[in-house]
């Protein structure tokens, strides 16, 4: 059998597919969800579950679902498998996750245990299946959900009331996401329970990590710059960059509370500049970045678009830019130029290294007795930024902007 890791992908063969849930201790129910190109469900028949077990191709029958890729229309762009807690018994949540095994044809095995859950999970998306060039292919997702089933399904589109409108029992949402800070203020998460509660988790955890940087209750508008680089595909077309982003926006709903990042991918002369939003943000950087040619990484151009962007905007916070690198700039003295020219302006970098390039500018940037940066940090994330525990995370990204701050 392969085993597969959270965030890892594998090739299908065209035929049916099984995906077989088995429980780790609590009773569980599966269904799963067909999605348009938007990542969103075209209907709400799109929702397979018990009281609808059969649609376009996929079935779901006790503890499996089937998907028969070839009657699976072709405006469905992608298929989610999802595992909660019965709702015959209220007040049960996750704590190991089910494991999840997929077969084809009697032959190809795989297996999938996403890591354990801490934050009260009711629900998990496992896996999810996904063209790509004509073809079909399986990833491991692992995504837990603290607020149940109307929150997964309100976040792929499925219109879905507490009380059960689609037919199914819907488990009552919790009182609007609080983060658990201190004496001191504490910051509300309600529009990210209502419009991503997936994202609700994350958002915690870096609300945790500004109180301890010193941040509770202090605002900024966050950017995100991401490179660009040919060396850099492998990470997107693994999703280890969404991912990335999906943390960067989750702090962002702590710092800001418009649920917007302005996104400049870093590729040439000209930025590609969008945004990711909460009611979007589901596989935004995949269908972003496939829009953008693979260039050199023309880091100093986009840390001079985003500073551009946020001297238009009029913001009269600071701007926390987040700069994800993948190796050296290649025009080191624009970069350093940069810095100086922005520190006045009230604009932190945050340069941000995972790739398999060199990082040594970027890591070496303060060690100079000469020249110092008050405005810049730079963060270590590993060559999977995925696998680095969420609080440790944010408090990697925080810890200097909150000395910056004060």
């Amino acid at each position: 059998m392969i085993v597969l890791n959270k965030g890892a992908n594998a090739p299908l063969a065209t035929g049916p597919v099984t995906f077989q849930v088995t429980p780790a201790g609590a009773a569980l129910d599966v269904s799963a969800l067909l999605l348009g190109p938007g990542g969103k469900v075209r209907s709400d028949d799109d929702l397979v579950f018990y009281n609808n077990p059969s649609h376009h191709g996929v079935t779901i029958s006790a503890d499996t679902v089937v998907a028969d890729l070839p009657r699976i229309p072709a405006a469905v762009d992608s298929v989610v498998v999802v595992a909660s807690a019965d709702p015959q018994h209220p007040g049960t949540f996750f704590m190991k996750a089910p494991e999840l095994t997929v077969t084809q044809d009697s032959k190809t095995s795989m297996g999938f245990t996403p890591p354990d859950f801490v934050d009260r999970e009711t629900v998990v998306v496992l896996a999810e299946l996904y063209r790509r060039n004509g073809a079909w292919k399986v990833r491991a997702v692992g995504q837990g959900y603290a607020s149940g089933l109307a929150g997964l399904a309100t976040d792929y589109g499925v219109d879905v009331d507490d009380d059960g409108s689609t037919g199914t029992t819907v488990p009552q949402r919790s009182s609007p996401g609080r983060s658990t800070a201190a004496a001191g203020g504490v910051v509300s998460l309600a529009k990210v329970e209502q419009i991503a509660p997936a994202l609700l988790a994350p958002a915690r955890q870096a609300g945790h990590a500004l109180q301890g940087a010193g941040l509770n209750g202090k605002r900024a508008a966050v950017y995100l710059i991401l490179d660009h680089d040919y060396y850099m595909k492998d990470f997107y077309e693994s999703f280890a960059v969404q991912a990335f982003a999906e943390r960067v926006l989750a702090l962002s709903a702590n710092l800001d509370d418009d649920g917007t990042v302005p996104v400049i991918f870093a590729s040439g002369d000209e930025p590609f500049v969008e945004e990711i939003r909460l009611d979007n943000y589901r596989g935004r950087i995949g269908q972003l970045h496939t829009q953008v040619d693979w260039g050199w990484g023309n880091v100093g151009e986009a840390m001079r678009r985003a500073a551009r962007h946020y001297q238009e905007s009029g913001a009269t916070d600071p701007a926390f830019v987040v700069v994800q690198v993948g190796d050296e700039p290649w025009d080191k003295a624009e970069v350093r130029s940069l810095l100086q020219n922005t520190a006045s302006l009230g604009v932190f970098w945050l340069f941000v290294g995972f790739g398999r390039g060199k990082l040594a500018f970027y890591k070496n940037l303060n060690a100079s007795t000469s020249v110092t940066f008050t405005n810049v940090a730079f963060y270590d994330a590993s060559n999977n930024p995925g696998s680095v525990p969420g609080e440790r995370f944010y408090t990697g990204i925080v810890d200097a902007f909150g000395t910056w701050m004060r």
